[in-house]
């Protein structure tokens, strides 16, 4: 079976090749752990396996509640998705806690 065409990151069932004797062979990177993989394997996915690569985290987003308790938001994009069984995206997203103290607050009554 040859893998030349498709390699998967993690473990994934579809994604396989016709081995010998009618069995299957994987391109997974699962199949390292499992001993199932096909022939060429190591040269078709590790030697073009890439790994995501993202940017700078983008500023905090404002309080998301003017008064009290409230969660702040920030976001980085992908520049380089994974390919070929690569390093996944780390953590995209994050969160904090904030507390909103808007002027007007002391004055609700």
């Amino acid at each position: 079976g040859s893998c030349w065409h498709q390699c998967c990151p993690g473990r994934n069932n579809t994604c396989w090749a016709p081995g010998a004797r009618q069995a299957r062979c994987y391109c997974d990177s699962y199949c390292e752990r499992t001993g199932d993989c096909c022939q060429d394997y190591r040269a078709a996915c590790h030697s073009a396996a890439v790994g995501c690569a993202v940017g700078p985290w983008g500023p905090w987003s404002g309080c998301s509640s003017p008064c009290g308790v409230g969660s702040k938001a920030r976001s980085r994009p992908v520049t380089l998705p994974p390919r070929h069984g690569g390093e996944p995206c780390p953590a995209l997203k994050q969160r904090r806690g904030c507390f909103g103290e808007h002027p007007t607050c002391g004055m609700a009554k």
